[in-house]
C-alpha cells in the first residue's frame, strides 16, 4: 500500500522506535492535520511519517472467488479472531458466473480508478470519517477478571451491550462512519467479578462478502451519490442477478440500535430486519441470525423501536425509500405477535431515524431531510435537506388500525434526529416533546461550512388548536452545549420525566462528557471525563425500577483516552454525579452508538 494519504488510504498513529521499554502499547500522538465533518480542528488525522509502518488490513481478494485466508485489521494489541476459523467456504460458481466476475471486476477497478481521481467530500472521507478512535478494531474473544477500579454498585448484575460501526474490510471508495458492519461490546458483570467481549454481528451482508474476501455491498451513505453511486448499484444488481451475491437475505450492517424484547437481544440499523444476538454464558457473543419474529414481519425496522415500560409492548416503524407506502407502524405484544402493519400517508420519503410514544400516543417525526433518488442523477447525494417542506409531528393512537386518525402538528424548522422522551398533558391537550434539534438539518450526511449545532428542546404540538411551540431547554444562549445521543429513565418512557443523560458532544463529533439536565429548570450538571479522553452515549440504569426518586441510579459509559490510547468503562453516581468505579478494557472500544442493560435475570430467559 502507498504510504501517502490518498482517499483510501487509513492511517494509524505511529509508535516512535525511542518507545521506552514495557510501554509499548502506548502511542505517541504525531502532528496532526485538522479536519472533520462540518468545520476544522474537530476529527484529527495523524500526518504520515517516513519510516512509518504501514499497518495491515483484510484486503480485497485480487480474484472475485479467491478467499483471504485470515482477517487482518489496523494494528492493535494482539487478539485473536473468530472469524478465521468461521470462514464460509468460496462460492461455487459455473464458467459463465466466473467470466461475468471477472469483467463486472473490471468495471468496479476502472469506476474506482475514476473516483479517486476527485476530492472526496469529507462525509464519504474514510481519513476523516474512520480516522483516530473512530477506526475499526479485531474481535476480542471474552477477556475475564478484569481489573477494576473502586467498587461496582450490587445492582449493576447483567450484561452491559452497546452497538457501533467497525468496518471488516479498508474501503476502497467513499466510506461515511454509519456504513460500517455491526459490532457489539459487552461487559459482563456477576458476583463483582468483570468479563469484555467484542464480535461482530454477522449480518448476510458481512456472511457474503467474508466468502469473497472483498467488500461488494454498497454503503448506502459514503458511496451512493452522484453518477459513481449509480454505476455502483448498477453493479450491485448485475452480481445479483448474475447469481454472484444474494441481497434476498437483507443487505444491512446492523450497527446502530439494541433492544432486549422477548428473550432476545436485537441489533438494529434501519436498512434491514433486526439481528438475534445472544449472550452467552461466559459472557461472549453470537449471533443466531436474521430474526424476522417468527415470520411475522418482512420489512425493514428503524433501529430505535420504544419498549413501553408499563404494557411490555414494542412499537415500531418501517421505512421505504422507493415504494409507497413510504412509512409504516406496527407493535409487537409482550410475547412476540405482531400487528398488522398501519400505513402512513406521506407525500416523499424520509429519513425517519427516530420516534417517541407517550402513554397512549405514537409520534412520528415528518421532518426536512428526504430522499430524493434522481438527485444522483444531477450528481448529488439522494440524502437531501428540502427547505420548502414544512416540518411536523403525527400524533396515533398506539392501538388504531389505520391512520385516518392521525394528527399533523406543524413545526417549522425542526429537525430532531433523535427524541429522547414525550408525554401527555391532558390539561391543555398537548403532546410534550424532548428532543435534540439539530442544524443544519443533513450535516451529518452532506458536506457544509456551517458548524453543526445540537439544541435539547421541549417541543409541545397542541392537539386542540393544531399548533405547535418551540423552546430550548437551556435557556441562556452562553450555556448552550451541543447534547446528542442519551436516554431519560427507561422505567418511566412515555410518561413525564425530570432528567435526561446526554451526550456533550464537543468538540462534535467527539464526546467529551455527559450531562444530567434537568427538564424542567435547564439546569446542567455536568461530567467531564478528562484531557484528551472521550466517549459516546451515556446509559442510564436505575438502582431500583420502582425507587420513587427518578435519578436514583448510575450511568454507564466506554471512555477512550488518546493520550494512553486506552479504553475504560466508567460508573457515575447519577445523583451526585460522581465516580463510582471504572473497569480497565482488555483492547481499545471505538466511539460508537446505542446500547442497553440485560440484568442477570433475563438473561438466563434467552430464548
Amino acid at each position: 500500500m502507498a504510504s501517502s494519504t490518498s482517499p483510501n488510504t487509513w492511517v494509524k498513529p505511529t509508535i516512535p522506535s525511542s518507545t521506552p521499554k514495557g510501554a509499548s502499547a502506548k502511542i505517541r500522538k504525531p502532528d496532526y492535520i485538522s479536519c472533520s465533518l462540518q468545520a476544522p480542528s474537530l476529527i484529527r488525522i495523524p500526518k504520515q511519517s517516513t519510516g512509518t509502518s504501514t499497518p495491515t488490513y483484510n484486503q480485497p481478494s485480487t480474484t472475485s472467488i479467491s478467499i483471504n485466508p485470515t482477517t487482518k485489521f489496523p494494528k492493535e494489541k494482539s487478539q485473536s479472531s473468530s472469524f478465521t476459523d468461521n470462514r464460509p467456504a468460496a462460492p461455487e460458481w459455473n464458467f459463465f458466473q466466473k467470466a461475468a466476475a471477472i469483467a463486472l471486476d473490471a468495471a468496479e477497478s476502472a469506476l474506482v480508478s475514476h473516483e479517486r481521481r476527485h476530492q472526496l467530500p469529507k462525509t464519504a472521507d474514510p481519513r476523516v470519517q474512520i480516522a483516530g478512535n473512530f477506526a475499526p478494531v479485531p474481535e476480542t474473544p471474552v477477556q475475564h477478571l478484569l481489573p477494576v477500579t473502586g467498587k461496582i454498585p450490587k445492582c449493576i448484575d447483567g450484561v452491559y451491550v452497546r452497538n457501533g460501526a467497525n468496518p471488516h474490510y479498508e474501503p476502497v471508495a467513499g466510506h461515511h462512519f454509519f456504513d460500517g458492519d455491526g459490532m457489539v461490546h459487552a461487559v459482563k458483570f456477576r458476583d463483582s467479578a468483570v468479563s469484555y467481549a467484542s464480535r461482530f454481528t454477522e449480518t448476510n451482508r458481512l456472511v457474503q462478502e467474508r466468502a469473497l474476501g472483498r467488500p461488494v455491498f454498497p454503503k448506502a451513505i459514503g458511496e451512493l451519490h452522484g453518477h459513481s453511486g449509480i454505476a455502483r448499484l448498477l453493479l450491485f444488481y448485475a452480481r445479483g442477478a448474475l447469481g454472484l451475491v444474494d441481497p434476498t437475505h437483507g443487505m444491512g450492517v446492523a450497527n446502530a440500535g439494541l433492544v432486549y424484547f422477548n428473550n432476545r437481544l436485537l441489533a438494529m440499523s434501519e436498512d434491514d430486519l433486526p439481528y438475534h444476538v445472544r449472550v452467552t454464558c461466559n459472557g461472549d457473543l453470537k449471533t443466531v441470525g436474521r430474526y424476522d419474529f417468527d415470520g411475522q414481519h418482512r420489512s425493514t425496522m428503524i433501529a430505535h423501536p420504544k419498549l413501553d415500560p408499563v404494557s411490555g409492548e414494542l412499537f415500531a416503524l418501517s421505512y421505504d425509500v422507493i415504494t409507497k407506502p413510504y412509512l409504516k407502524y406496527f407493535k409487537f405484544s409482550p410475547t412476540g405477535e405482531k400487528s398488522p402493519d398501519v400505513e402512513i400517508p406521506l407525500p416523499q420519503p424520509t429519513m425517519i431515524h427516530d420516534f417517541a410514544i407517550t402513554e397512549n400516543f405514537v409520534v412520528v417525526p415528518d421532518q426536512q431531510v428526504v430522499f430524493k433518488l434522481p438527485e444522483m442523477i444531477r450528481g448529488g447525494s439522494p440524502v437531501i435537506y428540502d427547505k420548502e417542506k414544512v416540518s411536523r409531528f403525527g400524533v396515533l393512537d398506539k392501538n388504531a388500525p389505520d391512520a385516518s386518525g392521525i394528527r399533523w402538528v406543524e413545526a417549522p424548522d425542526c429537525f430532531c434526529f433523535h427524541l429522547w422522551n414525550a408525554w401527555e398533558e391532558p390539561e391543555t391537550d398537548e403532546v410534550v416533546v424532548i428532543g435534540s434539534c439539530m442544524t443544519p438539518p443533513d450535516s451529518i450526511f452532506n458536506e457544509c461550512d456551517e458548524s453543526l449545532k445540537s439544541v435539547l428542546s421541549e417541543i409541545r404540538l397542541n392537539l386542540r388548536t393544531g399548533k405547535s411551540t418551540r423552546r430550548p431547554i437551556i435557556s441562556a444562549e452562553s450555556e448552550q452545549v451541543n447534547l446528542e445521543a442519551g436516554m431519560v429513565n427507561r422505567h418511566r418512557l412515555g410518561r413525564k420525566t425530570r432528567f435526561a443523560y446526554l451526550a456533550l458532544a464537543e468538540p462534535w463529533p467527539k464526546v467529551s462528557g455527559f450531562a444530567k439536565v434537568d427538564l424542567f429548570t435547564g439546569e446542567v450538571t455536568k461530567f467531564i471525563y478528562g484531557d484528551q479522553r472521550y466517549g459516546g452515549e451515556p446509559l442510564f440504569l436505575p438502582r431500583d425500577p420502582c425507587s420513587e426518586d427518578e435519578d436514583d441510579g448510575y450511568i454507564l459509559a466506554f471512555v477512550h483516552d488518546e493520550k494512553e490510547w486506552k479504553s475504560e468503562l466508567q460508573i457515575v453516581n447519577a445523583m451526585d454525579m460522581k465516580l463510582e468505579a471504572s473497569i480497565e478494557l482488555p483492547s481499545r472500544v471505538p466511539y460508537g452508538f446505542h446500547g442497553t442493560f440485560i440484568s442477570s435475570k433475563d438473561l438466563e430467559k434467552q430464548a
